[in-house]
Parts: C-alpha cells; sequence; structure tokens
C-alpha cells in the first residue's frame, strides 16, 4: 500500500444506491465515484476505455473522469455509489451539486492520488458481503445524520478503500479496450450534455459540430455504445427532467419546454417510455425528496 494512503481523510458527499435497465451514470464529477456492481452486468466507458463489469466488481473513477455506462444484462444494473473527496477541505466540502465549474477544475494533486490505479477490482464472496454490509450502515447514517455522522462516513470510506485495493491483487492486468472512435463520440456526448435543451437539436446538427458525417457518427455511436445518438439524447432529456421534478418548484409543461420537448405530448410519452411511469407519478413519488 503506498505511504500517501497513511495521510488519508475522506469527505463524503453522497452515498446512494442507484437502478437502471438501459443507461446509466453522470458524465463526468469533480469528486471521487466509488461504485460497487450489487446485481447485473454492465459496459462502463472510462476516458474512452471500455470495461466489462459484473456483481462484485467496483469501479473508482477519479475526479474529472469521462465515464458513461451501458447495463448489458436482462436484469436492473444496480449500483452502490459513493461521492467523496480525499482529503477534507472547508470549501469543497460547501458544494452541494455536482455542476463542474472553472473554481471546481482547479483540483489539489492530492486529490488525484488514485489516478494512476487501475480504476476497477474484483472482490471474493466475503469482501463483498462485507462491503454491502459496511454500505449499507453507511447509507443509513447518511441519511439519518445523527451526531458524528461524518466520522462513521469516514471510516467507512476508507473500508471501501482498502477492500477496493484488496480487490486489485492479481488483477492488475485486467485492462479494458480502447473505444473506436471516442474522440468523437466523447465531443457528441459533450456536445449533447451542452445542447440538450435545444429542440431543433438532431443528427445532423451534432455531427457538423462534431466534423464527421451523419451516418459514420451514428454508426460509431451505436457500434460502441450500442444505442443511438437519438436514444441517447432522449435519455439526458429524461435525467435533467427528473431532477426538476424533484426540485418540485416548476409545471411539467414547463419542465417539458427546458429540456428540449417540443411538445408535453411527446415529453409525456418519451417519459413513460423511458421510466415506466407518468410524469405526474415520478413527480408525486419524489415530491419529499425535493422537500428534503
Amino acid at each position: 500500500m503506498e505511504t500517501w494512503m497513511n495521510s488519508l481523510s475522506p469527505y463524503v458527499r453522497v452515498v446512494k444506491i442507484h437502478k437502471s435497465f438501459s443507461l446509466a451514470g453522470e458524465w463526468m464529477d469533480y469528486d471521487h465515484v466509488f461504485t460497487y456492481i450489487e446485481q447485473g452486468e454492465a459496459e462502463f466507458f472510462l476516458n474512452g476505455v471500455k470495461y466489462e463489469v459484473k456483481e462484485g466488481d467496483i469501479l473508482l473513477m477519479p475526479p474529472f473522469m469521462a465515464h458513461i455506462i451501458r447495463s448489458t444484462s436482462e436484469i436492473p444494473l444496480i449500483q452502490y455509489i459513493v461521492h467523496f473527496d480525499l482529503y477534507y477541505d472547508e470549501e469543497r466540502s460547501s458544494w452541494k451539486d455536482q455542476v463542474i465549474t472553472e473554481e471546481r477544475k482547479a483540483i489539489t494533486d492530492k486529490e488525484m492520488q488514485f489516478a494512476s490505479t487501475s480504476p476497477i477490482s474484483r472482490l471474493q464472496l466475503p469482501d463483498q458481503i462485507e462491503l454491502k454490509k459496511r454500505f449499507l450502515i453507511m447509507q443509513k447514517e447518511f441519511l439519518d445524520r445523527r451526531s458524528g455522522y461524518s466520522l462513521i462516513l469516514k471510516g467507512i470510506c476508507l473500508e471501501l478503500l482498502v477492500l477496493f485495493m484488496k480487490g486489485q491483487v492479481g488483477h492488475n492486468s485486467r485492462e479494458g479496450k480502447l473505444t473506436k472512435g471516442w474522440v468523437f463520440i466523447e465531443n457528441t456526448i459533450t456536445f449533447i450534455n451542452e445542447r440538450y435543451w435545444d429542440p431543433e437539436l438532431d443528427n445532423h446538427t451534432i455531427s457538423e459540430h462534431v466534423g464527421i458525417s451523419t451516418n459514420h457518427l451514428s454508426f460509431l455511436f451505436k457500434d460502441q455504445l450500442g444505442i443511438t445518438i437519438h436514444k441517447y439524447l432522449t435519455h439526458i432529456r429524461i435525467e435533467q427532467s427528473k431532477i426538476r421534478m424533484i426540485e418540485g418548484t416548476q409545471t411539467l409543461t414547463a419542465i417539458a419546454e427546458m429540456v428540449g420537448f417540443s411538445s408535453i405530448y411527446l415529453f409525456s410519452r418519451s417519459f413513460k417510455s423511458t421510466v415506466g411511469v407518468k410524469p405526474s407519478q415520478f413527480m408525486a413519488m419524489n415530491s419529499d425528496i425535493g422537500k428534503r
């Protein structure tokens, strides 16, 4: 174990369980993202390198590691996720959202200590059981926020990092494959995340921005990520609408317009098809989250 690990003092920002049936994950984060695969199988594209993961795998993504996730199994993909900083910093601890700004890009070198480490580990069954037990305790403390909870979160976060390093023993050769045409795919994803709100955004506009033909870009995207550009754009719009619905400060019509849908009818149909419930049902189910 590296000597710098002796000084670690993690600050835990988010503890959550994420369940998805198709595409999941954030495009980029300013903090570390620890992800344990509790159920299902998926392809993780990390800075253009594809890793095939399954139950029992851990992924540790350092700050600003571009990533996209595609579930590859029939059962839902369930991830245990922790967002954290390696070291406590008073200013960074005040950041409550995941928006990336120029200020947040000015990250200290010590927060990038894991950047040269292989991002994937595989746990043996006893360690999987221990990790799940520790994570669920961590989640309960995060939600309850009782006195001293931050120290408990810090302690368990260190335990999770130890399990990650333990799972790397004998698995350092598990390299992923470089994704074909990643620079074009990356530019496409970045552009979509910046312009999803534009109802006129389509494959032609995107391919013009990226600088290759529409047909070739469509082929690369579908061939490497397993989904169409249009489906990814719809996914981003739906995810953005869910954030606004949880906030609970706007009408569904306003939200549909803000995320790039040309009509409330198209928004409702796309949302029901993607999420499985109507927008109004989702808003009602998650109203308490927004209040908290």
